[in-house]
């Protein structure tokens, strides 16, 4: 494992909504041993109820501040030894306070799921607020790729196959 790891054991991930970073992340922390966290978990337990009634009744800005202070609060665990890895909401990369304290303490992976792997899988939600307008749902996704770009690491995942996420996680050279 790589020193910053050993030093600070935070894996991120990071990508749009629905690329798979709840899943693979459960996945990656149970095959290395790790703790795993999800954001969008630890707002809605912040906020007592659900991201679709927090953008609704508080909006976005109220969401992104819970979200920055979830994610504090998984670091500071992280900083204290604790290994973790931490799914994030597909916003929370677009901050650039929570991208300088993401990359000073562990390791960014940008799940890139292609357009339409994202579509299908957030199409079956009820849950996302901004995947409600077809048309800005296409826009933020495009606009988001070049905050993604820079996380440390980019994980192509071309179809529906977490497994194949997985494993090619697991060959990254962080782990050598």
């Amino acid at each position: 494992m790589i020193l910053k790891l050993k030093r600070t054991p935070g894996i991120y991930l990071v990508g749009f909504m629905g690329s798979g970073k709840s899943t693979v992340g459960r996945m990656l922390a149970d095959q290395i041993g790790w703790r795993f966290g999800d954001v969008d978990d630890d707002v809605e337990t912040a906020a007592k109820m659900s991201i679709t009634e927090l953008f609704t009744q508080q909006g976005e800005a109220e969401f992104r501040r819970l979200e920055s202070e979830a994610i504090r609060a998984r670091v500071r665990r992280v900083q204290a030894g604790n290994p973790m890895v931490l799914a994030l909401g597909g916003g929370a990369f677009t901050q650039q306070a929570n991208i300088d304290l993401l990359e000073n303490n562990g390791v960014t992976i940008w799940l890139d799921a292609d357009f339409p792997v994202v579509k299908k899988r957030v199409s079956m939600a009820t849950h996302r607020p901004l995947a409600r307008n077809a048309e800005r749902f296409a826009d933020l996704f495009q606009e988001r790729r070049e905050n993604y770009a820079k996380a440390e690491y980019r994980i192509a995942i071309p179809e529906d196959d977490s497994r194949a996420a997985l494993e090619h996680i697991l060959r990254l050279p962080i782990f050598d």
